[in-house]
């Protein structure tokens, strides 16, 4: 066998966020802008590469004589979760949900493991927060009792892997990732290099034996996931679940997946017995108004792939205060202040002695262009106090020249438009926002 030696130089200490090394100790780490988690790296050693033997079942064949027949993704039993993963789960994955505490993830993934349970899958639940009991009170209030679903309450990786061989399951859910802890690493539970080992470990198992396994994570207060930024690459999908405490929906996204689209959304409302899905969520962010109120425009936003109507609705306030107040709800401040001062300027609608207060129907956030002209109609009919038809949607991005812009996927937003009922379309077709502001408040 060749032998080939190298020396590994490395700085004395290093990032155990996102490994950025550096000769000398700092407090913050030059890549990740993390505080307090550069520490002193292990003695430089000199390793030896030694070529091992490959067994002959595991050496390199060509593509084209690899077989997919065990990749195929099999369906989870809920539309909405297995619409964001591209068709179902895939065996050997390995997905984590991330996600605000209280927002549902672990009664998705027990519905998720009590579906699987249904068709004859033998399910491992592995819970590291919470004790058997309270994990079989909330299946029996949302009615995810099977036999086929196993339970467990251990924090140790090395009982968790115990549990896995004893059980042989289908498929392993573990919730929650940073709870989770293993011999073999170093620091407590939740650290950088203990999420590293627990992680790595499981996705590993996964692979070995083909099974899928779904992580939950915790997330920061800035909303990113906690522990280091190597475990959104070491799996192979990242989920997002998204939602508001005030309301009942809830929005998963993808934002990583090796096996599907990341541009789709699953949509679901929680209740009294559980998570329900929503395939058609269009409605759900309209007001029911008989008559036309001013101060109210609707706007088609896409989700994904889907595309939603959604209404703004605005207020203008007449103050005497030297510094009118603008507050918005779910929607960007800057990008509402950038379009009040197009309106000012452009339009013609005087605004620096009114308050603004501009937020959008059942809590959902519009972070795209193309509500600008929905915002900016909204705001002017509240100033005009002359309402906007029911039967009018506004879709369209406005530049600082009071330019109304075209925007992505155009005809899915006037298709949905008209299924909703809308027969009046103000996009680009319009030229100049002030334009539209005309033709709306006709």
């Amino acid at each position: 066998m060749a032998r080939q030696n190298s020396a590994a130089t490395v700085h004395p200490y290093s990032c155990g966020e996102c490994g950025w090394k550096t000769a000398k100790w700092v407090g913050r780490c030059g890549e990740c802008q993390q505080w307090g988690t550069v520490v002193e790296s292990a003695a430089p050693r000199v390793r030896s590469l030694q070529a091992v033997s490959v067994p002959a079942d595991r050496r390199a064949r060509p593509i084209s004589e690899i077989r997919t027949d065990d990749a195929q993704h099999w369906p989870s039993g809920i539309a909405e979760f297995d619409r964001v993963l591209g068709g179902g789960i895939v065996p050997g994955a390995a997905i984590l949900l991330s996600g605000e505490p209280g927002v549902g993830k672990s009664t998705l993934l027990l519905e998720v493991a009590s579906r699987a349970a249904g068709t004859g899958a033998t399910v491992l639940y592995v819970t590291a927060e919470e004790s058997v009991g309270q994990v079989r009170m909330r299946a029996e209030r949302t009615g995810a009792l099977r036999d086929g679903l196993y339970l467990a309450a251990e924090t140790d990786l090395g009982t968790i892997l115990g549990q896995i061989e004893a059980i042989s399951p289908q498929l392993v859910i573990v919730d929650s990732v940073q709870t989770v802890s293993s011999a073999d690493g170093d620091g407590l539970a939740g650290g950088p290099s203990q999420v590293r080992e627990v992680a790595s470990t499981l996705i590993r198992v996964a692979k070995d034996k083909n099974i899928p396994v779904l992580l939950v994570g915790h997330v920061t207060k800035d909303g990113t996931i906690a522990g280091p930024r190597l475990l959104e690459h070491l799996v192979d999908v990242v989920c997002t679940f998204e939602g508001d405490r005030h309301t009942a929906l809830r929005f998963i996204r993808a934002l990583k997946n090796r096996f599907g689209p990341t541009d789709e959304v699953g949509c679901f409302e929680m209740n009294g017995v559980g998570l329900a899905e929503v395939a058609d969520p269009s409605g759900l962010f309209l007001s029911r108004t008989s008559t036309p109120v001013s101060g109210t425009c609707t706007t088609v936003a896409m989700e994904g792939r889907r595309a939603l109507p959604v209404e703004v609705q605005a207020l203008v306030v007449a103050t005497s205060a030297p510094q009118p107040r603008r507050v918005t709800n779910g929607v960007d401040s800057s990008r509402v202040a950038m379009l009040l001062a197009v309106l000012e300027r452009r339009a013609g609608v005087r605004l620096s002695q009114f308050d603004v207060y501009v937020s959008t129907v059942g809590g959902v956030r519009l972070t795209e262009p193309a509500a600008d002209l929905a915002i900016a109609l909204a705001v002017a009919s509240a100033a005009a106090d002359r309402p906007i038809g029911h039967d009018t949607v506004a879709v369209g991005e406005i530049s600082l020249a009071g330019e109304i812009r075209p925007v992505s996927m155009s005809a899915q937003r006037i298709s949905e438009a008209a299924r909703m009922g809308f027969t009046t379309v103000l996009d680009s077709r319009k030229g100049t926002a002030h334009a539209a502001l005309m033709s709306a408040l006709r």
